[in-house]
C-alpha cells in the first residue's frame, strides 16, 4: 500500500520537474516544486515535507549545499533527502554522502525504483516522527514537574544553559552537548512519582520522606528507558545525585564510575539550587555558592577540575 507523502522537488530543469511532479502526483503524493536553493530552505523551514528530491547538481553542485543545510538545521535534520545524479557519477555520490543525503536516484528514472525508494524513506520518516512525538511527551513531563513547584520555575532552563556552556568549554562533541541540554530539562523527571506533601514541604525531610525522594532518579531513568534517542540522557537522569566518594544515590558510584555528563549536571544543579530562593531559605550569593562547590570538591564529592571550569564560565560570561 502506497503511503501518501508530502514531497518537495527541487529541480531547475522545468521539463524534468514537470515529469517528476506528474509521476509522483499520479501515485497519490502531494508534490511541490521549487527551482532554487533559497526556495528549498524557505519552504522546508515553513512546512517541513516528508521527503526532498534534489536535482540541482549542475552546474555548481547546489544540491549538495541544500542537503548540507537541511541536515545541519534542527527542524529539518530528519527530513529524508534524495539526490538525483547521473548514471555512474561516483564523485556526486561521494559528495552526497559527505553532505548527509539519505539516498540517490539515478537518471534516467526507473519509476518502480523511484516508488520503492520513496516508500522506504517515508516509512522511516514516519517512525522518526513517532519517536520525536514520544520524546516531546517526555520533555513535556519534565516541564510539568517544574511547574508543580513555583520556587523552581526556570530551573531546568538554567541547568540546560549552564550544562551546555560547561560542556562546550570542555570541548565535548555535539551529541554530548545535546544530551546535556536534554538532561537539564529531564534530570528531575522522576519527581513525577513524589507526592506534593514531600516535594513541596517547607523544611527538612524526615527519613521516610527522604527515602521517597531518593527514588526519583530511578523512576526518571525508567521513564526515559523506552526511547533510544534518550540513551545518552539516561545516565544524567539516574546519576546526577551521585558523589565521587560513593556517598551519593541511587547506586553509590565512585570516582570514574560516575558518568561525566552526570557530574556536570550535578555541579550546575547544586549551584542553581544555592543561588535561587527556596521555601526554607533565601538565595545565597554567587561567591558563596562557589565556596560550597569548592568545599564539596575538598570532601571528595566533586571533580575540582570541573568545578573550576564552571566557576570560570560563570565568573567570565
Amino acid at each position: 500500500m502506497t503511503q501518501r507523502a508530502s514531497i518537495l522537488v527541487a529541480d531547475d530543469d522545468e521539463t524534468s520537474a514537470r515529469f517528476l511532479k506528474r509521476l509522483l502526483t499520479k501515485e497519490g503524493h502531494d508534490v511541490s516544486v521549487v527551482t532554487s536553493v533559497d526556495e528549498v530552505l524557505t519552504v522546508c523551514e515553513a512546512h517541513p515535507p516528508d521527503l526532498v528530491l534534489v536535482d540541482l547538481l549542475s552546474p555548481r553542485g547546489h544540491g549538495f549545499e541544500v542537503c548540507r543545510k537541511l541536515k545541519e538545521h534542527g527542524p529539518t535534520r530528519f527530513v529524508p533527502v534524495v539526490i538525483v545524479t547521473a548514471q555512474g557519477d561516483r564523485q556526486d555520490r561521494l559528495e552526497g554522502i559527505q553532505a548527509g543525503c539519505d539516498d540517490f536516484l539515478t537518471k534516467p528514472f526507473d519509476s518502480m525504483e523511484l516508488h520503492a525508494r520513496i516508500q522506504s524513506l517515508v516509512k522511516l520518516k514516519r517512525f522518526t516522527d513517532e519517536l520525536e512525538s514520544a520524546e516531546s511527551v517526555i520533555l513535556g513531563l519534565g516541564a510539568t514537574i517544574e511547574a508543580r513547584d513555583p520556587c523552581t520555575r526556570g530551573h531546568c532552563q538554567r541547568l540546560a544553559h549552564y550544562a551546555t556552556r560547561l560542556g562546550r568549554s570542555l570541548s565535548l562533541d555535539e551529541s554530548d552537548l545535546s544530551a546535556l541540554e536534554r538532561g537539564g530539562f529531564l534530570h528531575d523527571i522522576g519527581k513525577i512519582a513524589v507526592p506534593d506533601r514531600v516535594l513541596l514541604k517547607d523544611g527538612m525531610l524526615d527519613p521516610q520522606e527522604s527515602r521517597v525522594m531518593r527514588k526519583h532518579p530511578i523512576v526518571g531513568d525508567t521513564l526515559c528507558a523506552g526511547l533510544r534517542s534518550l540513551s545518552k540522557v539516561r545516565p544524567i537522569v539516574r546519576h546526577h545525585h551521585e558523589r565521587l566518594d560513593g556517598t551519593g544515590y541511587p547506586d553509590g558510584l565512585r570516582n570514574g564510575e560516575v558518568p561525566l555528563l552526570a557530574q556536570i549536571v550535578s555541579i550546575v544543579d547544586v549551584f542553581d539550587a544555592l543561588t535561587t530562593d527556596r521555601p526554607y531559605r533565601a538565595a545565597r550569593p554567587v561567591e558563596e555558592a562557589f565556596g560550597v562547590l569548592a568545599d564539596e570538591s575538598a570532601k571528595g564529592w566533586r571533580d575540582r577540575v570541573l568545578v573550576d571550569a564552571f566557576v570560570d564560565i560563570v565568573a567570565n560570561p
